[in-house]
């Protein structure tokens, strides 16, 4: 079955749906229309690019495939998190200690662009500050504290160590042995987010003295026409119009190889898709919600085919943890999204999940992000492999894409310069090799 049907039944249990305001409506692309930025995806990170260009005087038109905030952008954990997806050794290790704490604060600024964006904006999408990283076991608690220990001693993050005699005031779940509490990072409802920012996007009048914007909704891109060295536009056609532009950003992510596998076929190798499952809770009584996680911070595991969970505004617990590699949905997503939740929690036996649902993410093969520029005249910019790290990342990445198209672009080359391998197998054996591959993580874990 292609990918993006299973996406679509994935979708229709959907939390967030059921319970974010309706957003604004956009037309298909018609005709020709000319701007001077066209980004292909309706995701945060399209339209955070969107809403940076048009700041700084860039026209843009962005075509979206489906619906804003239809994918992952607008189903994903919620968590808003610092960091990257990948070890930030990684980082280290490729570009040096200098650029890695410079990255590294680019991330925290990440989740503060959207504390400003909530405040400058009156956005009301959830927001709730705190993260709490645990570990299932006497050795990845060991781990975590090195961790911690070092963020604060090399890139001065303080964070706070808690250890096991003290947990029980953090998170009530008998699963952890130790955690790592970070009072920057935060979460928030996801699909709100993405259709304020669609909202504030169409309403010129809340943006004085920007340049327009036009969204394009069920317009997904088909075909791109590169201009010389000469002549350095490009056309990008829809299935009723075309756009004329100067730069653009793809920001499709993992539906970009589907949807339009001829417009830059050299970044599919680059990623794969990757299944994630959540489920909600039905509602819990406040007292007995606060109780298991008093801070309410958004929590995580260290495990790595990790569980992720966070209490919502309106008293239920969301939780995330399947995933799967070979596209195939697992089966009774509710009762197996249930079995995650009470075995984390065992005093919910009796809770039951009224929402599950799911979708694609793209990962990268070492879970960095992949940013960089295509074409004779390096003016179209991709963004790619957020690795299921990409709730805050995205917003920061669509504010790099405009600095970069403004004249400044040292900040984006700090990620342009990280270096990727394509997947191994080719295009029949590279899915077999992952799912063989996180079998064994999935062992490690266990063990």
């Amino acid at each position: 079955m292609p990918l993006l049907q299973i996406d679509r039944q994935l979708a229709r249990d959907s939390y967030y749906a059921a319970t974010a305001p309706q957003g604004p409506a956009f037309a298909p692309l018609q005709g020709t229309v000319q701007a001077d930025v066209a980004i292909v995806g309706g995701g945060l990170a399209g339209l955070s690019a969107a809403l940076e260009l048009s700041a700084r005087g860039f026209s843009v038109a962005l075509l979206e495939a489906g619906e804003i905030g239809g994918g992952a952008s607008g189903r994903n954990g919620g968590q808003a998190l610092a960091g990257l997806a990948c070890e930030h050794g990684e980082i280290e290790h490729q570009l040096g200690l200098e650029t890695a704490r410079r990255i590294w604060a680019m991330s925290l600024e990440a989740v503060d662009l959207i504390r400003q964006r909530c405040k400058d904006y009156a956005i009301d999408c959830d927001w709730q500050d705190g993260f709490l990283s645990v570990a299932t076991s006497a050795r990845k608690a060991a781990i975590l504290q090195t961790w911690q220990q070092r963020m604060t001693e090399v890139y001065g993050y303080e964070q706070r160590w808690i250890p096991k005699n003290e947990l029980p005031g953090w998170i009530a779940s008998p699963r952890y042995q130790a955690g790592v509490h970070d009072p920057a990072s935060g979460h928030l409802h996801p699909l709100k987010y993405c259709r304020a920012l669609a909202h504030l996007l169409s309403d010129a009048t809340r943006r004085p003295g920007t340049a327009p914007v036009q969204l394009f909704e069920h317009s997904p891109a088909l075909a791109l026409e590169q201009g010389t060295a000469a002549q350095t536009g490009i056309i990008l056609r829809s299935s009723q119009g075309q756009l004329r532009a100067q730069y653009l950003l793809l920001a499709g992510n993992v539906y970009l190889p589907e949807l339009a596998p001829q417009i830059a076929p050299q970044l599919a190798h680059r990623i794969m898709p990757v299944g994630t499952y959540i489920g909600c809770s039905q509602a819990i009584e406040a007292e007995r919600l606060n109780a298991l996680i008093p801070s309410r911070s958004a929590v995580c595991d260290t495990n790595f085919v990790l569980d992720y969970f966070r209490p919502t505004a309106d008293r239920r617990l969301l939780y995330g943890g399947r995933v799967s590699y070979s596209t195939r949905t697992p089966p009774d997503l509710k009762a197996s999204m249930a079995a995650r939740m009470h075995a984390t929690f065992p005093q919910l036996a009796d809770v039951g999940m009224e929402y599950a649902w799911g979708g694609f993410v793209d990962i990268s093969m070492n879970r960095a992000p992949d940013f960089g520029r295509l074409g004779t005249a390096q003016n179209i910019y991709y963004l790619q492999g957020f690795s299921g790290h990409g709730l805050a990342l995205t917003g920061l990445a669509g504010k790099l894409v405009a600095e970069a198209m403004a004249g400044d672009a040292s900040r984006f080359d700090c990620f342009a310069r990280l270096r990727h391998r394509p997947f191994p197998g080719g295009t029949l054996m590279r899915m077999p090799a992952l799912v063989l591959g996180m079998a064994y993580y999935r062992l490690k874990d266990l063990l």
